[in-house]
């Protein structure tokens, strides 16, 4: 499936929407449905890069071992070591379950 610009009646929809959740007709959970193919491509939300010393401050904020924060993300204490040590770059799912992380916090992921 191929993802094209919104069209003038999408954008415009998502226009008012934005508007009614901006003064407050519309409560957020719904202005979240919209999905990316009314938004197109360019709206999907990207994962920050992450550095090895932001890796170790989510781990110590949570006041989680390597191995403990490991198994929270279902991978192995010595690719959080090497994250860490910036050995490693985190990438796809374990970039973005760090970032959640680090906004929201490990509550999150339980």
């Amino acid at each position: 499936m191929t993802t094209s610009k919104p069209g003038r009646l999408a954008s415009e929809l998502l226009e008012m929407a934005d508007s009614q959740h901006r003064l407050g007709i519309m409560d957020r959970a719904t202005h979240q449905k919209i999905t990316a193919r009314h938004l197109g491509a360019d709206a999907l939300p990207t994962s920050e890069p992450i550095t090895a010393a932001q890796v170790r401050e989510v781990r110590e904020k949570a006041h989680l071992s390597q191995a403990a924060l490991a198994r929270y993300l279902n991978m192995t204490p010595g690719y959080v070591s090497q994250l860490e040590r910036g050995a490693t770059q985190a990438k796809g799912p374990a970039l973005a379950l760090l970032n959640v992380i680090r906004r929201k916090g490990i509550e999150a992921l339980l």
